[in-house]
């Protein structure tokens, strides 16, 4: 048996041409009557040895912040994102490991913003809210600056997701350095970088219509980043966790997931709809207890919830292509919704 890494690997040695192993997947996914494209395919597993090299590398990397954290979170920061470098010159450039080069970019970029955040600390341990924004501010441009360093080495996707997150952050932090008010409308502020992530994304995403490329795994992990920063802001603003969702709150919920399946549909991503799960099914647990379903308040919202996105799952193409469809030009820039020729 072989992955979808193994195709890519084949690729990159010159044993097979992309050209090749397109075909061969539409092959794969004329036999399944599913579009190729459409599968959304994500280098994460190229085999059991993946998770076991991963298991392997998180005990080697606690063990090492454990040490240096023994003198101090800084040299334990430090360790850690060197650790990480070294052995992603093994695991990344020469293995390949899906799972383990995600799980080493990602340690090297927290160790980097460990690092800065120690020495912050060792340098000024009281800081005012200002000079917290600031140290902020500083310690996200050391993460972003430690992705992409990793990226331009070892071309990990993830690494521009944690880059572009970690540029957020550092964009907040400064608004919050010089306008200290602004945390009265942290949630608006949040909603602007997730569209400004998910505008990133489609950037990424367009650039690759056909998925064949590194670059829809970077698409991939940059809506995966911006769906949270999306959701979470709108629902907070609705006031889905507080103790008294009303119907009419409920209603509202429900439909913008409706909107976010449409959205996920049309542009064949399915992290909106994760990221927006959290929320709805709070929503209508609390309008079933609102109804009087106390006890089986959780069991009628994982079975309406559940039901959805099994029919969205089991009719995804017939729905995405009726939905393409009628985005006349649009459509045509969006990932293809049947196989070529």
């Amino acid at each position: 048996m072989y992955s979808e890494s193994d195709i890519d690997d084949a690729i990159v040695a010159g044993e097979l041409s992309a050209e090749a192993a397109w075909r061969f997947r539409r092959f794969v996914a004329s036999r399944r009557a599913t579009p190729a494209v459409e599968e959304e395919q994500v280098r994460l597993l190229s085999g059991f040895n993946d998770i076991f090299i991963s298991i392997a590398i998180a005990l080697s990397l606690a063990a090492v912040a454990g040490i240096g954290g023994a003198v101090s979170f800084m040299l334990a920061g430090a360790l850690v994102a060197g650790a990480s470098w070294l052995l992603a010159e093994h695991f990344t450039a020469r293995r390949k490991a899906a799972l383990p080069s995600v799980l080493l970019a990602l340690a090297f970029v927290g160790g980097a913003a460990a690092t800065c955040a120690g020495l912050v600390g060792q340098i000024e341990a009281n800081l005012s809210p200002r000079g917290a924004a600031l140290a902020g501010a500083g310690v996200a441009l050391a993460a972003a600056a430690a992705a992409w360093t990793h990226w331009r080495r070892f071309a990990v996707p993830i690494a521009v997701a944690a880059g572009a997150l970690a540029s957020v952050a550092v964009a907040l932090c400064l608004v919050l350095a010089v306008a200290p008010a602004a945390e009265r409308a942290i949630q608006p502020l949040l909603l602007a970088a997730g569209l400004a992530l998910f505008l990133l994304a489609m950037r990424w995403d367009l650039s690759d219509r056909e998925r064949r490329t590194r670059r829809a795994d970077v698409a991939f992990w940059l809506h995966l980043a911006a769906a949270p920063l999306i959701a979470h802001p709108i629902f907070r603003i609705l006031g889905v966790f507080d103790a008294d969702v009303g119907a009419g709150t409920a209603f509202v919920v429900v439909a913008l997931y409706a909107m976010f399946a449409v959205l996920a549909l049309a542009i064949d991503r399915r992290a909106l709809l994760v990221s927006g799960l959290a929320y709805v099914l709070s929503a209508l647990v609390a309008l079933f207890r609102g109804a009087g379903a106390v006890e089986l308040g959780w069991s009628f919202t994982a079975l309406v919830i559940g039901s959805a996105l099994l029919t969205l799952s089991a009719f995804w193409h017939p729905m995405r292509r009726a939905i393409v469809s009628r985005l006349g030009g649009w459509g045509e820039r969006l990932p293809p919704v049947a196989l070529a020729g």
